[in-house]
Order: structure tokens, then sequence, then C-alpha cells
């Protein structure tokens, strides 16, 4: 308890000890001490409930709680707390609103459309003025409005269904002018509240088809002049000038890099302007007895290769798109793998009823803060280890591609020293079920392969 509130108490407590020992006193000396006692509790009491009722009827309807005045009482003390705490919750309130003022004034001058929204009822709560240029929302005439009507053709109910794992939408049109391109991102910020953020990336669309254009006339424009390189190459015999011999080698296998380097540029390119693969049958069973064929052929003997089929599954998409994917995961286990190790390749059914397929091997392994920038062309883990293994810094970045073209994503795994895991992990809509007789053939090819 307060100084001031214990001795205003105390103050209190010696008054009504004052007053009922001079009316026990009064009362002695009339002859009928009890029956003043009680009437002097009485009239103290009826006087203290007046002014509990008086502060409670201020408290209650709002009334602004007067200063407290220069009594010394328990109710003068009991008036000032409550003063006091009423202009300190007045500050807090007026800085709340201004906070509040200028976090709206803020949200309503970004070039960023924000949208409040309901997650039970999926309407519109609050939008700024951006939101009207790129949505075509207008607050607040369109408040309580279904977002998912609002928006069309935009297929916000099955993305607003999705919640917190809904995927951002990038590069689609604007309600309001198709040729505004937007990037849709959905924020979840509390249990009952969605933000969703609409961005107008059509600068970066151009940008990066400037850069696709770029990349892909270069590349497709140095085969000629690599196609003449090797061909003067071949012309020359080593036998004819034993010492250009170690030059004509690496002049070679640098020219062959080099052509390695652009085919994978080609290849990233076709896959960035794609939007969907054909659908077809792809027999696992003959792409798995590839797989081992070329991990063989690249290891020449120096590791131990394993290829196992517990999914008993084929699944639908691109052949030839997905023996890419899987063989550049294969040739990386290879190459980053010292001779005598271990390299597994597995492909089973998952937990949510599609399929994996893992690549595991014993390597260096890869130190954590890397992984999330493996699947970046060219990006290096070490510059020294790709020079000598001879990749061009691209096949993830291909797996990564043909992978979101399936619907599918490429999980990592990876302990330096203890090696590292890269797993395909397909839905359940890309699983075919594999005939008897296919899967009888197949498993033929398979055991031949071995």
């Amino acid at each position: 308890m307060p100084p001031t509130a214990k001795s205003a108490w105390l103050r209190t407590l010696a008054t009504l000890a004052t007053v009922l020992a001079g009316a026990l006193a009064l009362g002695f000396a009339v002859g009928k001490p009890w029956p003043a006692l009680a009437l002097t509790a009485l009239a103290l009491l009826a006087g203290h409930v007046l002014r509990l009722r008086r502060l409670l009827t201020r408290v209650d309807t709002r009334q602004r709680m007067p200063p407290p005045g220069h009594g010394r009482g328990t109710w003068s003390e009991v008036e000032r707390l409550l003063h006091r705490r009423r202009q300190d919750a007045r500050t807090r309130d007026r800085r709340l609103v201004e906070m509040l003022r200028a976090y709206r004034t803020v949200a309503a001058v970004l070039p960023d459309a924000l949208v409040i929204v309901d997650r039970n009822s999926q309407r519109l709560l609050w939008s700024n003025s951006a939101a009207t240029t790129l949505l075509g929302l207008d607050y607040p005439r369109d408040q309580g409005a279904s977002i998912s009507e609002r928006l069309q053709p935009l297929p916000m109910a099955r993305w607003l269904s999705a919640g917190r794992h809904a995927e951002p939408m990038f590069d689609v049109a604007s309600p309001v002018d198709a040729g505004v391109r937007l990037s849709l991102r959905l924020i979840p910020y509390s249990d009952s509240l969605w933000l969703l953020v609409a961005r107008d990336v059509g600068k970066m669309v151009r940008l990066e088809q400037m850069r696709r254009d770029f990349v892909a006339n270069v590349s497709h424009e140095l085969r000629t002049p690599l196609t003449v390189v090797h061909g003067y190459l071949d012309m020359f015999d080593p036998e004819d000038n034993p010492e250009w011999a170690p030059m004509l080698e690496e002049m070679r296998r640098q020219s062959q890099r080099m052509t390695q380097l652009v085919e994978d540029l080609l290849t990233l390119s076709r896959l960035e302007a794609q939007e969907a693969l054909p659908d077809e049958p792809v027999s696992m069973a003959s792409m798995l007895a590839t797989l081992r064929r070329e991990a063989e052929a690249l290891s020449k003997g120096r590791h131990v290769i394993t290829v196992e089929d517990h999914a008993g599954v084929d699944l639908a998409g691109s052949t030839r798109e997905l023996h890419s994917a899987f063989s550049n995961l294969v040739a990386n286990a290879v190459r980053y793998t010292p001779s005598g190790g271990a390299i597994s390749i597995g492909f089973m059914r998952n937990a949510e009823g599609g399929a994996d397929l893992a690549v595991r091997d014993s390597g260096y392994g890869i130190p954590a803060d890397h992984l999330p920038r493996l699947t970046e062309r060219f990006y290096r883990v070490s510059t020294s280890r790709t020079r000598e293994t001879g990749g061009t810094g691209l096949g993830l970045a291909i797996a990564k591609h043909v992978l979101q073209l399936h619907q599918a994503r490429l999980g990592i795994e990876s302990e330096v020293g203890r090696g590292s895991t890269f797993t395909c992990h397909f839905v359940a809509a890309r699983i075919v079920e594999r005939d008897d007789d296919d899967h009888h053939g197949e498993q033929r090819a398979h055991e031949h392969a071995r």
C-alpha cells in the first residue's frame, strides 16, 4: 500500500474510533449507551455508502472525474487515485490513436495494395487506396464484400482456403487491367484476420523476360563458334606434335565444358518459357535402370551404387524432363563423393499419398548456411572443388524448374562430412498405377541393367 493511502486509511480509522468513542460516552451520560452507539454507526455507514454510490455513478457513466480536493480522508485518496489512473488512461488512448492514424496514413500511401480479410467469411474489412488501382477494391464501399466475388476471375476461393500454406501467386493479371501483372501474397497475422498484399511486378516481369531472351539468344549464338572450335580441335593429332598433347587435351576439355554450359543454359531457358508439360506415363522402373547405368558410367567403379524401387508406381509427366532432373542429382552425387563412397537411389511412397525419389551420397556434405541457395544458378559452395569436378553450376537449378513444372518440390538435407540427400517430392495427383505387364517387362530391364 502506498504511504499516502496508508496514512489516509489510518486517519479514517482514527476518526471512526473517535466518533464511536464519543457516541458511547454520550450514551453513558444519558443512560442509553448502545442505542446511541448503533445510531452513530449507522449514520457513519450511510455517509460512506453515499460517497461510494456517488463515486460508482461517476465511474459507471464515464463522467469526468473532478480533480482531488484537499481532503485527507480515505475517499479523498480514492478519488485522487482514480483521477490519476483516468488521466493516464486518456494519455495512453491519445497516443494509441495517434499511432493508429500514423499507421493508417502509411498504409494508405504505400504503392502495394493492402487488404484485410476476415478469415472465416473471406470478406473485406479494410483496404488502402492502392487496392483500388491494382485490384479494383474501394473502401468503404466494398466493406463486407466477398473477396472471391470482387476479384474474379482470380482463383481466390481456392487460394484463400489454403490459409497459412498458400503459396504466393506471381505474375497474374489484375482484375482491373489485364496488362498489369501482379504478385499476390497472403499473410495470416492473427487467428481471424489475413493480410492480402498485391504488388505490381510488371517491370520485374519485363526485365526477367529480357534476361531470359538474352541468355537464350547468347547461348544459341555460341553453339556455332563452339562447333567450329570442336571441328578444328579434332583435326589436330597429338601424335604429330607430342609437345602439343597436354594443351590440346586441356582445350578439348574446356570446350566440352563450355558446350555443356551452353546446353544447360538453353535447357533452363526452355524450361522457364514453359508453363506446363505433357502428362504422359513415366516408367519409373526403366528410369531407375537408366539412372543406374549413368551413375556407373560416371563412377567408373569408384563407388558402391545401389538402386531400390519400393514405390511400385509410375509418375505422370515428361519423361525427358524428369530424366534431366534426376540425372543431374545423380551426377552431382557421383562428382562430390570421394572414391570408395556409397550412392543410393531410392523410389518410395510418402505419407501424403505421393512418391519420393531420393538420391543419397556419403560425400563431403554441405554447410547449413549454403543450403537455401543451392538451387540458384551458378551458385558455388566451393569454387575450387567445382573446377575439379567439372560441374556447370546449373544442375540443381534445372532440377528445381523441372520439379516445379510437375507440381513437385526438391528437399535437401546435408551434413558436413556425412553426405547429402536430395529428395524429389511428388504429390498424389502425379501417381500412376503401374500395369502388371509393364511392371514385369521393366523389372526384367532393371535386372538386365544390373
